[in-house]
Parts: structure tokens; sequence; C-alpha cells
């Protein structure tokens, strides 16, 4: 099992900003996970400050797109291993039912796109959400996946998503 790669599923609302920067984050780390992102009601565009901020981060961005978590439930979708929600909005909708029983956790923060000040202000509410989501992603890939039974595992990946910058105490949806 030491080699095997983790398919990760990133959750929210729209799929414009934050699953796109969780997505970009995990994807640049790499290793023995793989990214995805999604929404339940996608904008169908990815927001241009997510997306100059992640390419000034050196961060990857080509093939980034918003879309609907449907294609990640249908046949023939990579089975995910961990699916978090990253909104609250998402975290409490019915998610559709994901084959492979992944391990789940919300990992909600502030919607740095609701920032409607200048381009300093939202530079710096992007920059914030992207850190977040860096420290959640960073403490999740140091986790010992291999070693821990399946309730541990659960628990650690719901303690990560009530780390700084959480905006809701809730660790039981996605």
């Amino acid at each position: 099992m030491a080699d095997r790669t983790f398919n990760v599923l990133f959750l929210c609302t729209g799929n414009s900003a934050r699953s796109i920067l969780a997505e970009s984050a995990l994807a640049k780390r790499g290793g023995r996970f793989r990214a995805f992102s999604a929404g339940s009601f996608p904008k169908g565009a990815v927001n241009p400050d997510a997306l100059a901020l992640l390419a000034d981060c050196n961060y990857p961005v080509e093939g980034l797109r918003s879309k609907s978590w449907d294609e990640f439930a249908a046949p023939g979708a990579p089975v995910m291993d961990f699916v978090f929600t990253v909104c609250d909005d998402a975290a409490g909708e019915v998610c559709p039912v994901w084959p492979g029983h992944p391990v789940t956790g919300h990992w909600g923060i502030e919607d740095p796109s609701s920032i409607k000040g200048s381009d300093m202000e939202r530079r710096r509410a992007f920059v914030m959400a992207l850190r977040y989501l860096e420290n959640r992603i960073d403490l999740f890939t140091s986790l010992p996946i291999d070693k821990l039974e399946s309730s541990a595992l659960t628990a650690k990946v719901r303690e990560i998503g009530q780390g700084e910058g959480a905006s809701s105490p809730r660790s039981d949806v996605a």
C-alpha cells in the first residue's frame, strides 16, 4: 500500500475559488495524492483572482475548470479515497453517494471571492484562503495513512478542518 496513489476530491458550491485553490495546492505537492475539485452548483468559470494567485505562486493552473460533482459520482469516474468540503454551503448539502466509501471531512474556510473591496483586499483574502488550505493539506499529507485505522483516519482529517481559519465548527459532514 506504500506505493498507492490516493484520490482526493475538494468540494465547494461554485467550484471557482476555494476548491480550485485546494486542488492546485495538493497537485503541487504531488507525491502519493491526486487532486480533484468540483461543485454542487459550479459557476462554470474559475475565479480570475484564484488563477492569478496560483500562477504567481507557481502552482499548476493547467486544466483547472469549474465542474459539477456529478462527474465524480458517475460510472467510470476515479474512485475517491478522500472527499473534503471547503465551504459551509457544500457541507450542508446532500452529497452524492461516493463509490468506494471515501474518508470525508469538512475543511471550511471563508470565501475569498465574497470580498468586494480593492484589488489588494481581494488579493489578501485569496492569499489567506490559500494559506489555510496549504496548512490543512500539509497536515493531511503528513498523516501515516497506511498505519491508521479507518475511524482514526477519519477523526484526524476532521480535526485538521478545525484548525486556524475554520469557518464552521462542524466536523461531521461531507
